[in-house]
């Protein structure tokens, strides 16, 4: 009997053994080589397949997620667990999804995916920072890297560990629906700003080889270079359309962000909707093979963007098949599906099984992918806490938001003469700008002086955007202003008074605050580039009756000329985000003006697309302008 005992404990410890051998790429200690290969060497092709698998939230189920094998789940833009939900309730959504991931037979946890492309913006009450294209206008890659590292946290906050930023596009035509997603249309910054990488993942270890992705552990997240490549470069600025320019061109102006990039350790590149010289660039196997992977070694994983297999084809959807085939074989590692997935699963698993796609080309985006979630500490934490859910909106992220208004705004007229500057606004004198805190009434006019919606742009809370002060918590330029007068200065604001009103109150002067509504991508794309009505019709009502400061609210340089002869002071704000007190510090002189022009100001839309440096350069105000005001001088 004790013989028997001892044989049975004896078997009982080989299988332990045994078991912690099959955990291999469980074992953190284990390199990361060993971990992929050893869990690659497990799978099935149906756990393969639903690796290379992004669905969207509305469509998962922790059923779903283990009867598929589902490696990601994503938010589009709008898409939250409920209207304005907490952090934690974004946590307990997200953490039932993994909880079907680890519950398949291997227990590979899913990735979430989010855009926070601008602060977390899909999340109420989050800190909204100033879009891409202020953030250009700033030229200080630090403070990109720590608006990375404070959105880091809030994402972080409500449980995801992954977003598809930054946009490293370079737009060369501000007719772009997606212009103010690019720092600049100058590719030196464009390349500087990828200090958001490090800001997001973590500062990746010296001699750590390249193109490996680095996720510095649990309050970093993995960043998404995009869109690969040329975006910002279509015909006339049309969203996803086709980029004619030679190879060196392409790689001289679009390519040089993503050699940074994939320096900094970024973790996923997501693919283009758009063509290279009439060459989708989710079929471009040349680009995103050869170039992307061999030639910059890049070692993340390739993602579609939405619906981007569908996209290869016109219309959208046409030949499913021959779109899986052409973009799985291009080098696209995982699918944005986001709906449609048992299509996809079963499109591919078929193609595989006959040899259309090789199984290498699976096992390359497989190992790619797990590699990510190594990096990351996925494995060991694939469980979101609430632990960091105090991050989400903090003070401290809405005073660096604040700073980063502060740098992003570009004065672009002061006054007719330097001699006599309008900016900063004085507080208690006569003078321009700065503007005076301390006189006995002053106009706030404009559609956009009263309305975060507007003033956040597109991508905050909706994909699109929205109007109105309820979407979430923030700052509208008029209740900054209304903070930082004097008390005994009376702010009256009106959206769009006649050119009667104004001058019947003996205002001493007027803040017109203006521009685009907001939109996203291809609703965006703009032919004329005008403010939005009212807005032209405010201007000249208010500033042909009053000395007036004009801020422009908008996603790009917009129509102005007509309008400048009766403009006394011109600033350009761009998409300023939930902390409009940024603005009124640097109207009022608390701090100074040093923004610079991230792109060219056209004079008409003629003109476009103009660039600097082309032979027919004429702007209106060059790339790179910037007037500078000195508040203690002026004070």
């Amino acid at each position: 009997m004790a013989r028997t005992l001892i044989s049975l404990m004896g078997l009982l410890l080989l299988c332990c053994l045994a078991e912690a051998e099959y955990l291999k790429y469980k074992d953190p200690k284990q390199p990361l080589h060993v971990r992929v290969n050893d869990l690659v060497s497990r799978m099935t092709l149906e756990e393969k397949i639903g690796q290379m698998t992004q669905i969207e939230r509305g469509v998962a189920s922790a059923e779903v997620m283990k009867k598929y094998f589902i490696g990601s789940v994503l938010s589009g833009g709008g898409s939250p667990p409920a209207r304005q939900a907490s952090a934690e309730a974004w946590i307990d959504m997200i953490n039932d999804f993994q909880k079907g991931a680890l519950s398949t037979r291997l227990g590979i946890p899913m990735i979430y995916g989010i855009d926070a492309v601008h602060g977390h913006n899909n999340v109420y009450n989050a800190t909204i920072f100033p879009h891409n294209i202020g953030l250009g206008a700033t030229r200080e890659p630090d403070l990109v890297k720590r608006i990375g590292a404070a959105t880091a946290l809030e994402v972080r906050a409500t449980g995801i560990p992954y977003t598809f930023a930054p946009c490293i596009a370079v737009c060369r035509d501000p007719r772009w629906g997606r212009c103010y997603e690019s720092y600049s249309e100058d590719p030196k910054i464009v390349q500087a700003m990828t200090e958001l990488i490090p800001g997001l993942q973590g500062d990746i270890p010296a001699g750590s080889p390249k193109g490996v992705p680095y996720v510095a552990g649990k309050t970093k997240v993995a960043a998404c270079a995009k869109h690969f490549v040329g975006d910002g470069g279509t015909i006339n600025g049309v969203n996803e359309n086709n980029t004619i320019i030679d190879r060196h061109g392409l790689l001289a102006i679009h390519m040089p962000a993503y050699y940074n990039s994939i320096i900094k350790g970024v973790s996923t590149v997501m693919v283009s909707y758009s063509s290279w010289n009439g060459i989708k660039m989710h079929a471009n196997q040349e680009l995103v093979t050869g170039f992307l992977k061999n030639t910059l070694q890049f070692r993340g994983f390739v993602i579609t963007d939405w619906e981007g297999l569908d996209r290869i084809t016109s219309p959208p959807h046409a030949n499913y098949s021959y779109s899986v085939e052409v973009g799985i074989k291009a080098g696209i590692d995982m699918v944005m599906v986001p709906y449609n997935y048992i299509e996809f699963i079963d499109d591919l698993t078929f193609q595989v099984k006959n040899n259309i796609i090789p199984m290498s080309r699976i096992d390359d985006a497989v190992r790619r992918i797990l590699r990510v979630k190594f990096v990351m500490g996925l494995f060991e934490n694939p469980l979101a806490d609430d632990s960091l859910v105090d991050q989400l909106g903090s003070q401290e992220h809405r005073e660096l938001a604040r700073e980063a208004v502060r740098k992003s705004l570009v004065l672009l007229k002061n006054g007719d003469s330097t001699e006599v500057p309008l900016l900063p606004l004085p507080k208690k004198t006569s003078k321009i700008l700065p503007l005076p805190k301390k006189t006995s009434k002053i106009l706030i006019a404009g559609s956009h002086a009263d309305n975060l919606g507007y003033q956040c742009g597109g991508w905050t809370i909706e994909w699109q955007g929205l109007s109105g002060n309820d979407l979430t918590r923030g700052t509208t330029i008029l209740n900054a202003i209304k903070k930082t007068v004097d008390q005994q200065t009376e702010v009256v604001y009106q959206e769009n008074p006649d050119a009667s009103f104004v001058k019947s109150n003996n205002f001493s002067y007027a803040i017109v605050v203006v521009g685009e509504h907001p939109y996203a991508e291809t609703n965006g794309d703009s032919m004329n580039l005008n403010i939005a009505d009212p807005g032209p019709n405010t201007i000249t009502n208010v500033c042909g009756a009053v000395e007036c400061v004009v801020v422009v609210i908008s996603g790009r340089p917009v129509v102005i000329q007509p309008y400048l002869s009766y403009i006394d002071a011109l600033v350009a704000a761009w998409l300023p985000g939930t902390e409009g007190q940024g603005v009124a510090d640097v109207l009022f002189g608390d701090y100074d003006f040093t923004g610079k022009l991230p792109r060219t100001w056209f004079k008409t839309v003629d003109q476009l697309p103009m660039n600097v440096g082309d032979p027919h350069y004429d702007p209106l105000f060059p790339f790179g302008f910037g007037l500078t005001t000195n508040s203690r001088q002026t004070s």
